[in-house]
């Protein structure tokens, strides 16, 4: 298990320092002038400097160095915690992440309850009724979920449930309530994928002999899916979770953008938008590690789930 264990850290990792170069390779590969973005959306126009202004201001925020003293720059200050100065505003982007980062957080994490409630609630339905034109329409809605796009579901909910009905705030950060369509919306894809994981193991389970022979021991059917069936199908529901992480983010941009929301979402649309390497790469890099460490735990809580899981180390 240490092996294992020091092995997937070393996957780890790599796996950071790929997403920091792909993030850092991708923004610097960007047809435009970081600098021009710049003053722009300080007010100011590139045009009205002098050649030596705009030089000044190359070497004050570090543009005027090569590609890979940059790279190395800002990869040994993301080692030691220290994430920089946005380029765009001129504060500590640790400073940003801490006022936008709960926000996130929050939605986030209702929002991955939501989802597992959610998928686990309806699968489990399904499986359990036994009218069949019911059943048949139950199992299409996960694949409706999966496919319509979150923007568009977060526009409807905002027409039906903020407009319409006046149940909840259409935009903003206040209070609970804020946080119920947003989260809702971001829950439906990945509460969808859960579903139809779900349903398929649930299909493949219910013909195993295990569950033969608990029915010929007189068990009801609820009791059977209970403690036989919805243990066994839901093991790779944990890998899903842990892949579901790597998409907060991505999800959140269109969620926080729908809704108007102030969260690391908006931050990062805003940060590409002016080409902030700084607070892009710092963003990347916590969305990494968090990847990271969701599914090392994940893999690690497999063989206390389920004890037929071994693992062996193999010298290769």
């Amino acid at each position: 298990m240490t092996r294992y264990i020091l092995g997937r850290i070393a996957q780890a990792v790599l796996v950071l320092w790929g997403a920091y170069t792909i993030t850092y390779a991708i923004l610097y590969l960007l047809p435009s002038d970081t600098l021009a973005i710049m003053l722009t959306a300080s007010g100011v126009d590139a045009d009205t400097l002098s050649p030596e202004q705009l030089a000044q201001a190359r070497q004050y925020y570090g543009l005027d160095r090569g590609v890979f003293e940059q790279y190395f720059d800002l990869l040994g200050k993301i080692v030691t915690g220290d994430f920089g100065t946005s380029l765009s505003n001129g504060r500590p982007v640790a400073e940003l992440l801490a006022e936008r980062l709960p926000q996130t957080l929050r939605l986030s994490g209702l929002a991955v309850l939501l989802s597992v409630l959610g998928g686990f609630g309806f699968a489990y339905l399904a499986a359990w009724l036994r009218w069949k034109p019911l059943r048949t329409v139950l199992r299409r809605l996960p694949a409706l979920g999966l496919s319509v796009p979150v923007f568009w579901t977060g526009l409807l909910f905002i027409q039906i449930f903020a407009f319409s009905l006046g149940w909840f705030p259409s935009m903003g950060n206040e209070g609970f309530e804020s946080l119920i369509l947003p989260a809702v919306t971001l829950a439906i894809p990945s509460a969808a994928i859960y579903a139809q994981v779900l349903l398929k193991g649930f299909d493949d389970i219910w013909i195993e002999p295990y569950v033969t022979t608990a029915r010929a021991k007189g068990l009801a059917r609820g009791q059977i899916q209970w403690r036989h069936v919805l243990r066994n199908a839901s093991l790779p529901i944990l890998t899903l979770v842990g892949l579901q992480v790597g998409n907060t983010v991505s999800g959140a941009v269109l969620v926080e953008t729908v809704f108007t929301r102030v969260g690391v979402g908006r931050l990062v649309q805003e940060a590409v938008l002016r080409q902030d390497m700084p607070v892009v790469l710092a963003v990347v890099s916590i969305s990494a590690v968090a990847f990271v460490i969701v599914n090392l735990a994940v893999d690690l809580l497999y063989p206390l789930l389920d004890p037929r899981i071994t693992r062996t180390a193999k010298v290769t």
